[in-house]
């Protein structure tokens, strides 16, 4: 019985090792084809990083200012009874806009205009009887001081009756009215924008470190995505003498002409000021560039010989940018002059990986591009 027991168990054994070893083949098998085996390259485009020469420019964002912007209010409060502009329109300094209910003080002024009269016939006659010495210095003097303070109320009542006729303080064009004949409006209540469009101002910052390069009467080009393609052109018109405390930058203006009209107060704007002279720099396609919150990258492009083979590898390098231009981005450090780059693809690839290139269907990168329906 014992002797039928350790036959199975050998028999067991046996089958065992068998299939362990049997195994253990596959295993290796398997680990010498991983050793062996290499990935097919990926396809990606490429390019080169070249030199070309640039404006020398320093850029900022910025928002347009009238030369002259005010939201048109009343000084004293009063019923509306003659609105005489349309919305919209152009005015002229001096041109009546609109004018408050003056009945009451067109009464208290013939009142006051009367009392001032009789107050000057009055002084007149005590003057002439001053002079025929039967009346008093005293008279004549309290009657010289009721005259004035006559006259003082009628050009009090004057003053109130005018600023019921509210004008145009400067030439400009008129916004959207926001008050309705017959209303009741108090002191302070909005009437209408008033703005001046020739010329206008363009307001932006520029880090503290390019205080040297900038002064009074550089160009300035603006953009504005209302109107692409369109470049305004001006020029930098006053600098501020201090610095913003939180950001150290400092505050620029730059004037132009607005012929068209067609810059708007609050418009936002790409600001680009023109410096003397040109700078060359090394570019990239700014499709190359890998964004991350530890820095930006491109995969370069290196040759590798194996076993007589000769491969395309990829490495990836971080650099340090600059401005763009177009489709192209500056580099500042990180890449030399003639290294091949990924221009396209590069987000499926890893350091060492294979890759073949394939320039024909990536659209050429271009320093003004004009691309459809934009």
């Amino acid at each position: 019985m014992k002797r039928q027991v350790f036959i199975a168990v050998g028999i067991v054994l046996a089958i065992f090792i068998v299939l362990a070893g049997v195994k253990a083949l596959q295993i290796g098998a398997l680990i010498s084809f991983g050793k062996k085996f290499s990935p097919p390259p990926e396809t990606i485009a490429s390019a080169v990083a070249h030199a070309e020469q640039w404006h020398n420019s320093l850029f900022a964002v910025g928002s347009i200012v009238a030369e002259q912007g005010v939201i048109i209010a009343p000084e004293i409060a009063g019923k509306v009874s003659v609105i005489a502009f349309e919305s919209g329109v152009n005015v002229t300094q001096g041109d009546l806009l609109v004018k408050l209910d003056s009945a009451m003080e067109d009464a208290q002024l013939r009142a006051a205009e009367a009392q001032s009269d009789w107050a000057k016939v009055s002084v007149e006659r005590l003057r002439k009887l001053r002079a025929d010495g039967t009346a008093s210095q005293s008279e004549l003097d309290q009657a010289e001081a009721a005259t004035k303070q006559a006259a003082a109320n009628a050009d009090t009542i004057r003053a109130t009756i005018d600023k019921k006729a509210i004008r145009a303080p400067f030439t400009g064009q008129l916004g959207i009215r926001m008050i309705n004949l017959g209303e009741q409006i108090t002191a302070g209540k909005s009437i209408v924008s008033l703005q001046s469009l020739t010329p206008v101002f363009a307001d932006f910052s520029l880090p503290q470190q390019e205080l040297e390069k900038i002064s009074t009467g550089l160009t300035v080009r603006v953009t504005s995505d209302t109107f692409p393609g369109k470049i305004f052109t001006g020029e930098v018109a006053a600098i501020n003498p201090d610095l913003d405390t939180a950001s150290r930058s400092v505050r620029l203006r730059a004037k132009f002409l607005n012929a068209e009209k067609l810059l708007r107060p609050g418009m936002f704007v790409r600001a680009e000021v023109a410096l003397p002279g040109d700078e060359t720099v090394l570019v990239v396609p700014s499709t190359a560039l890998l964004s991350a919150p530890y820095g930006d990258s491109v995969f370069v492009i290196e040759t590798k010989v194996e076993g007589g083979k000769t491969n395309s590898i990829v490495q990836q390098k971080f650099i340090k940018t600059g401005r763009t231009q177009g489709d192209f981005v500056s580099v500042i450090s990180g890449l030399n002059l003639g290294d091949k780059v990924v221009s396209s693809g590069g987000f499926k690839l890893r350091n060492g990986m294979a890759v073949t290139e394939n320039n024909q269907t990536t659209p050429k990168p271009s320093n003004t591009p004009t691309p459809p329906n934009s």
